[in-house]
């Protein structure tokens, strides 16, 4: 699979985090501006303004910080254990779960009782995960989701 190129703010095109362009001009200026101003002293060595994390970056990083421990921290509340699974699978599964603990009824999501154990449901979460529940009289008790590989598995006659 190819990498795509991005456009730089300042209007050049790479693959980089930033235009290396532009990085290698301010470099090359400022020594040129270093030199004429001070030879005898000694100065500083300084980074680039964009390879370094200001305080807009920081906030990011502190956001992205934070909504990381938020999502770790959901997996707590979950009945089961969603943490292996992919983000989009793990915000279904949730939805489904919270609609069948308020009595929604299962074949709203497709779901189907499975024909050795008719007390497994088995519901489509993707198309390539299974929420699997155990009805337990008038509500649904989640036990897992797995994958169609895994769901094939486990049922008998195949």
């Amino acid at each position: 699979m190819s990498r795509r190129k991005k456009k730089f703010s300042c209007g050049h095109k790479g693959y980089g985090r930033v235009c290396h362009r532009c990085v290698q001009k301010e470099l090359e200026a400022s020594s040129e501006h270093k030199l004429e101003s001070n030879e005898a002293s000694l100065s500083v060595p300084t980074l680039h303004p964009q390879l370094t994390r200001n305080n807009k970056n920081n906030s990011e990083w502190e956001k992205k910080r934070q909504h990381k421990l938020e999502w770790e921290a959901a997996f707590a509340r979950d009945p089961i254990d969603l943490r292996n699974l992919p983000k989009n699978v793990v915000i279904k599964s949730r939805r489904i779960i919270e609609r069948l603990q308020i009595r929604s009824d299962y074949r709203q999501f497709h779901g189907k009782r499975l024909r050795h154990d008719r007390f497994v449901i088995s519901i489509p979460v993707t198309r390539n995960y299974r929420l699997i529940c155990r009805d337990c009289g008038n509500l649904l008790v989640p036990e897992a989701v797995v994958s169609h590989e895994d769901y094939n598995v486990v049922k008998p006659g195949r």
